[in-house]
């Protein structure tokens, strides 16, 4: 049986309609399903949470197949309700406005292509994942994420997590009305842009000490952000990382400190080609393990979803512990 999480609210709300043209095609096949439609931000992770608890209790040799119809948030959430990834598969038909997964896994654009290459995969794709652990406790929440007691202690990602200037963007664009205005026109990136340079203007750098698997430390200064990738792409194609690779149990890491802002600004665009790193003051590094002390709470993402502001943080990378359905 698959087990189908349908984003109703995605792409602007035509998820369920994109829903209504998957559905028929099931039914026409045959196929074993049932599915869920995520009410609210979070409603994902109690779902999958249900979903692989119940699956294992029942059986403790069983696999479990989800499928997630939604964009790189809602596949991000329903990372974080997986109890056991060795025993769940994952098929994903992106709907959202970024796509940056689906972007660097050249997943086809057409939603029902997609299906039936999930339906028909016999032996799934590996794929590493991210996880980020809260070494302090938050300094604030973001806006979407009001109660104190559903904090979690740590979270996964696929794509990407970041701490500093991406990840303030990242919090204001997440409950932006005008987002919500733009996107039915297809206009969703404008937004972004206008807050990158909102925040690139009113955001605050850090001091920080990056540490590498545990030996190699970093000491920066003018410090505005640092992201940690399994996938090239972040931020709706910006080609942060052009080296990743999602199988070698690595995180490719993009750091920009004692750069001045409007270098940062100028780097944007040759971000879109990987070619940020003629920057000086844009640095890339790699590494198993990272730890981020900041001298002051930054703003915390992982695949574009912050809930919190933290001074301390440690990023792993679980190789090739997803099993994707392409």
């Amino acid at each position: 049986m698959y087990h189908i999480i349908v984003n109703p609210a995605s792409k602007t709300g035509k998820g369920k309609m994109l829903w209504a043209d998957i559905e028929p095609v099931l039914i026409d096949k045959g196929v074993d399903f049932k599915v869920y439609f995520s009410k609210k931000p979070g409603h994902v992770i109690e779902l999958v949470k249900n979903i692989t608890g119940l699956g294992l209790a029942g059986s403790p040799d069983s696999t479990i197949d989800l499928i997630v119809l939604g964009g790189d948030g809602t596949l991000n959430e329903a990372l974080q309700g997986v109890s056991d990834f060795d025993r769940v598969r994952i098929g994903y038909i992106p709907t959202g406005s970024s796509n940056d997964l689906a972007r660097d896994l050249k997943l086809p654009a057409d939603q029902i292509t997609c299906l039936n290459n999930i339906l028909s995969c016999k032996e799934p794709a590996l794929m590493d994942i991210g996880c980020v652990e809260y070494n302090s406790a938050p300094a604030e929440l973001s806006r979407d994420h009001k109660k104190a007691e559903n904090i979690e202690t740590k979270r996964f990602f696929d794509v990407s997590m970041g701490i500093g200037y991406d990840a303030a963007v990242c919090e204001e664009a997440l409950t932006s009305k005008a987002k919500k205005v733009l996107n039915r026109f297809g206009l969703g990136k404008l937004i972004y842009l206008m807050i990158a340079l909102k925040q690139l203007i009113s955001s605050k750098t850090a001091d920080v000490v990056i540490t590498l698997d545990d030996d190699k430390k970093l000491k920066l200064k003018g410090f505005i952000f640092l992201t940690c990738m399994i996938h090239q792409y972040e931020g709706g194609g910006f080609k942060f990382c052009p080296d990743a690779d999602y199988t070698d149990g690595i995180l490719d890491i993009c750091v920009a400190s004692g750069v001045s802002k409007l270098k940062v600004l100028f780097g944007l665009p040759k971000a879109l080609k990987g070619k940020h790193f003629s920057i000086k003051g844009i640095d890339r590094y790699s590494a198993s393990k990272v730890k981020i002390e900041a001298s002051i709470p930054c703003w915390v993402h992982t695949d574009g979803e912050v809930k919190m502001k933290n001074d301390s943080v440690t990023v792993t990378c679980m190789k090739q512990a997803f099993k994707l359905l392409k």
